[in-house]
């Protein structure tokens, strides 16, 4: 017999009924997971003589413990000790919890991204024009009409840098070469001397003359600009009648106009050179003005052949004629142009004073003077009123943070007009489409409860060349008009367009040279106004901001994660919690969040269909074929196999790198790549030269027995022919 326990407690447990296993407080205090309900059994199956207990085989349920831990849990009213959650319990609510969360994918977009590395520039003195004089057109000897016109319909009172110093030297009759920065006014710099002049001419100007004056230039969206400028400041002289040529109209049209006469004809080179071999009404009997606006760019997109063919029909009909050429930059190209076009010329740039070029007197000089001419030219001249900022976005962020970026600027700050530029036109098509359907907001923004922030929609419009003319036209003319919006385009705008309130220039692919970048950034901060513009660049492309230094251009740095905050501002890529409270302050951790949610937005709307797919893809190739193209001496900075084609998939939607795609071909191209042989038919194949020499003579002359074959059976039946005439 074991002895009786002890003290008061323990009696009133012996005591209590059913013993102490059950309605005793300690049991109660006890935790009654399995192990406390295991150890209650083994003792009541003690013997009481304190023998080892009774081996019993019994297995215990689940639903045992869950209902001796429902009554210990009736029985400790009051307890402060903790009790153990069953496993599957605990597994269920996990589960549970999981179920209400919503699906996301954090795919790998903040991992394995390369670092962004430090920029070091050196703080360069940027080269700066005095835009604007205080002098006025009342001041030069114009018609007063033609003053009055340029105060009332141009709304213009004084001349800008350019102006004052191009207009009396084109009024005296001397050929020019004007270089200034991009929106300084060089298009009225020749058009109002050339107005004045056509005016002026004493046998007054019929429309049956044809043409007296012939204005060159790169683009058809230029061409109208240009066309638009020269007609309003010949309001006041209706018998001077202009015109444009340009690709894309009707030819049958065209050649109506020029048979009725066009007094000032305004071109692109390829249409032109096209009705000089095609329309015979054409001619240049009574041209006095060639003008070539935006040579450099004529000479870049491959004009030099038509420009060639141009001037000789021109100095086949008249010699003697004034000549002009104009650009924001002057290269080795636009200098060998002036050589051949001009004749003793005065050289115009706003950055210094006027000085005659000389002509050299042999082809040694003339090249030493050209190449000189270049070095001297590399530096560029930027508006004082623009602000220039790189930002280093590592591929696969690149498309959540130019949206970021788009809502930033378009929508939750004052209404800006935005102008992006690409790298091809499939790009331009692809990213127009994913851009309206993805942050257009659509249905979403309608919903109610909705902050009219998020209820602002965005306007989005596309230009590039491979457009339909009429298109094109129409595009241009609703972006000229309009306060805001945002146009994706190619380089097809990024010359000579004047399109008013562009507040930013985004350069979403980095473009070719300086020269080039500083025609883009010219379609903002326009004739004293103030612009913004943005160069998205790779970590690995970050040496092109000491390409840019190096040509008196600087850059301040624009931070990626300060861009994709601005996605807190938008709750319709808030990653919705249970129970979650109101966001506040910009916690990086759901920024990246909000990026991942917009990411897989864009994911979700190309992966919707075969067809977006393909296109996303094709985008990619153009993008992966138009980075090949970069110049020999830019290779070091821009080189495709820099690029991790899986990161750069992300920028286009793609979840993954595709298989079947290559850099090789050209943008466009239709030929298919050769399936790789199998080995089996690379054995069959024979690399023995004498092998392949009876290859091909035997195919030759097979074919030449066939032909002999076919002659011998045509004399075959000539001769049955003349046998059968033949009396016998």
């Amino acid at each position: 017999m074991l002895p009786p326990p002890h003290g008061p407690r323990a009696r009133a447990a012996a005591e209590a009924p059913g013993g102490p296993g059950r309605g005793c407080p300690i049991a109660a205090c006890a935790p009654r997971g399995p192990r406390s309900q295991s150890g209650a059994l083994k003792r009541k199956l003690q013997s009481p003589r304190g023998n080892p207990p009774v081996k019993r085989k019994r297995k215990l349920s689940i639903n045992t413990f869950r209902k001796g831990a429902t009554e210990a849990d009736s029985r400790e009213e009051g307890s402060s000790s903790q009790k153990t959650v069953p496993k599957k319990q605990l597994n269920e609510k996990q589960n549970e919890s999981q179920k209400n969360k919503p699906f996301i994918k954090t795919s790998s977009l903040f991992k394995n991204n390369p670092d962004i590395p430090e920029i070091h520039r050196k703080e360069v003195q940027q080269v700066q024009e005095n835009v604007f004089t205080t002098d006025s057109f009342s001041q030069l000897d114009l018609h007063p009409h033609l003053i009055s016109t340029i105060n009332t319909v141009l709304n213009i009172c004084s001349m800008t840098s350019v102006q004052k110093q191009t207009i009396p030297v084109l009024l005296q009759g001397r050929d020019a070469l004007v270089r200034s920065q991009t929106g300084s006014g060089k298009t009225l710099a020749y058009g109002i001397p050339l107005v004045q002049s056509l005016q002026g001419m004493e046998s007054k100007i019929q429309r049956s003359d044809g043409p007296y004056a012939l204005v060159l230039v790169p683009t058809r969206e230029l061409a109208l600009q240009s066309f638009d400028t020269i007609q309003k400041l010949l309001k006041p002289f209706t018998w001077i009648v202009p015109g444009v040529l340009m690709g894309g109209e009707k030819r049958k049209s065209e050649k109506a106009r020029l048979r009725k006469g066009i007094n000032i004809l305004i071109s692109t080179p390829g249409r032109l050179v096209d009705h000089i071999r095609s329309t015979e009404c054409i001619h240049f009997r009574r041209t006095q003005w060639l003008i070539i606006d935006e040579a450099d760019r004529i000479l870049d997109l491959g004009f030099e052949k038509d420009v060639a063919v141009i001037l000789n029909a021109l100095n086949a009909e008249r010699e003697t004629r004034q000549n002009v050429l104009l650009s924001a930059t002057l290269t080795e190209g636009v200098t060998r142009l002036a050589d051949i076009s001009l004749n003793d010329p005065v050289s115009i740039s706003v950055a210094d004073e006027i000085q005659k070029m000389p002509e050299p007197a042999s082809q040694t000089d003339r090249e030493a003077s050209s190449s000189l001419n270049c070095m001297e030219q590399e530096n560029f001249a930027v508006p004082e009123t623009l602000q220039q900022y790189v930002m280093m976005v590592p591929s696969k962020l690149r498309l959540v943070t130019l949206a970021a970026f788009i809502l930033q600027k378009c929508k939750f700050e004052k209404r800006h007009k935005m102008i992006i530029f690409f790298s091809s036109c499939e790009q331009v098509e692809f990213y127009h489409e994913l851009l309206v359907k993805v942050l257009s907001g659509g249905p979403e923004s309608e919903q109610p409860g909705r902050s009219p922030l998020s209820s602002v929609s965005l306007r989005f419009l596309r230009l590039h060349g491979n457009m339909e003319q009429e298109e094109r036209t129409e595009v241009f003319q609703e972006f000229l008009k309009s306060k805001t919006g945002i146009l994706l385009c190619t380089d097809v705008a990024a010359r000579g367009l004047d399109l008013p309130q562009v507040t930013w220039i985004v350069q979403y692919n980095a473009p070719a040279s300086p020269a080039e970048y500083i025609h883009r950034i010219g379609r903002t901060a326009r004739i004293g106004c103030r612009g913004s513009s943005l160069l998205v660049l790779a970590p690995s492309e970050a040496e092109y901001v000491s390409l840019l230094a190096s040509h008196k251009i600087n850059v301040s740095e624009l931070k990626m994660e300060k861009v994709l905050a601005t996605l807190m501002k938008d709750d319709r890529f808030k990653l919705h919690r249970p129970g979650s409270k109101k966001s506040c302050g910009k916690n990086p951790q759901e920024v990246r969040e909000r990026a991942t949610v917009l990411q897989t937005k864009f994911e979700n709307h190309v992966h919707s269909s075969e067809g977006t797919v393909q296109w996303a893809k094709k985008a990619l190739q153009s993008f992966l074929c138009a980075y090949t193209t970069y110049p020999k001496d830019l290779k070091h900075i821009f080189h495709i196999k820099s690029l991790h084609l899986g990161h750069v998939a992300k920028s286009f939607g793609l979840r993954d790198a595709p298989q079947n795609l290559t850099a090789l071909p050209t943008a466009g191209s239709k030929r298919k790549a050769k399936p790789r042989p199998k080995r089996s038919e690379l054995l069959k194949k024979t690399h023995s030269k004498r092998r392949l020499a009876e290859l091909l003579c035997s195919e030759y002359s097979s074919g030449m027995d066939t032909a002999g074959a076919k002659v011998k059976k045509k004399k075959k039946k000539q001769r049955k022919a003349g046998n059968q005439q033949i009396p016998t």
